[in-house]
């Protein structure tokens, strides 16, 4: 109620504004208007007495002085008129009395109603305002609800993934001591295969040593026959060196005399004048190609000697074939005007 009482006055209404206070006034106001009735009523509409001449300046009438002399039935109907017109204001009074009242009546109901519809507004308001802080109310406590499940949430959440993280560090020990035992177990195995191992390259090299010295008897063996061969070999390979060497001696000093007896020497060539030769000879000692290496300087020089080569029919070569393709296959020769070599 306090807080009802604090909304009240809340509204800023003055007091002289209220409802309790209007209706005094329009009471008073009715009142007033009802008693001004009296003074403001006029005769006009009534007809004049014939005999009497007055005017009503109260509200209880006073007689007016006579000023001409009546009888008794005009005194006593100015009595009834008299009367009757009292009668009248008296009903017009109370009609008025009456429609005050009515429509004092009917303000007040009508400010009843209008303080009615106030206090409905009003309490809408509260009811609209109470709805509303009821609706804050849930809504705090729907946002409240929601942070803590929220919270909840998020312990839950934290919880599982410590659960998680627990059981993931037990996994990764369990992993790490699986590990080790594995690996302990690899190590033993490799250690009692590098054993193995070690033993069978022991035993292998034994036996590798044993064949390397049975091998290197052999070898030995088959080094001193292959060197009695190899000398043997060279001293025959020698003696062939020799003989072919002997041989292609004989028959270059052939060609070099076929040559010369082939070479017509210009008349502008001087003993320092050197050509060489490249000569290509068939096996069967015809020539197969020549050509010029080092030019003497003199075209006419170097030409004598070329047609000198061609000049040479057949050549003398050996008829080993050996002796040929290593000595006459393609050999140079120097044209000079001292000597051929």
């Amino acid at each position: 109620m306090k807080g009802h009482e604090r909304e009240v006055t809340s509204t800023g209404t003055p007091p002289w504004k209220s409802p309790v206070a209007l209706s005094v006034a329009l009471h008073l106001l009715i009142i007033g208007i009802a008693l001004a009735g009296w003074t403001w009523t006029s005769p006009d509409h009534e007809p004049p007495p014939r005999s009497i001449s007055a005017r009503l300046i109260s509200q209880q009438p006073e007689p007016s002085p006579v000023v001409e002399p009546v009888d008794q039935s005009d005194r006593e109907e100015e009595r009834r008129a008299e009367e009757q017109k009292r009668e009248a204001e008296e009903r017009r009074q109370e009609e008025a009395r009456k429609a005050a009242e009515q429509k004092a009546r009917e303000l007040a109901e009508q400010k009843a109603e209008e303080e009615r519809k106030r206090k409905q507004a009003l309490a809408q308001k509260r009811k609209e305002e109470k709805a509303k802080a009821e609706e804050e109310a849930a809504r705090q406590k729907a946002e409240a609800e929601a942070k803590e499940r929220q919270r909840k949430k998020a312990e839950e959440e934290k919880r599982k993934q410590e659960e998680a993280k627990r059981k993931a560090e037990e996994e990764q020990r369990r992993l790490e001591e699986q590990r080790k035992r594995e690996e302990a177990e690899r190590k033993k195995r490799e250690e009692e295969a590098r054993k193995e191992a070690e033993r069978k390259r022991q035993e292998a090299e034994r036996r590798l040593k044993e064949q390397q010295l049975e091998a290197l008897a052999d070898e030995a063996e088959k080094a001193k026959q292959a060197e009695a061969q190899r000398q043997a070999q060279a001293a025959a390979a020698r003696a062939r060196e020799a003989q072919m060497l002997t041989e292609s001696e004989k028959y270059q000093a052939l060609i070099r005399e076929r040559l010369k007896n082939a070479w017509y020497l210009p008349s502008s060539a001087t003993e320092d004048m050197v050509a060489r030769l490249q000569i290509t000879l068939l096996p069967t000692g015809e020539l197969a190609d020549v050509r010029l290496v080092s030019s003497s300087g003199n075209t006419a020089f170097d030409n004598s000697a070329l047609s000198a080569v061609r000049g040479v029919g057949r050549y003398p070569i050996p008829d080993e074939r050996d002796t040929f393709e290593r000595y006459f296959r393609q050999f140079e020769i120097e044209f000079n005007p001292r000597r051929l070599r």
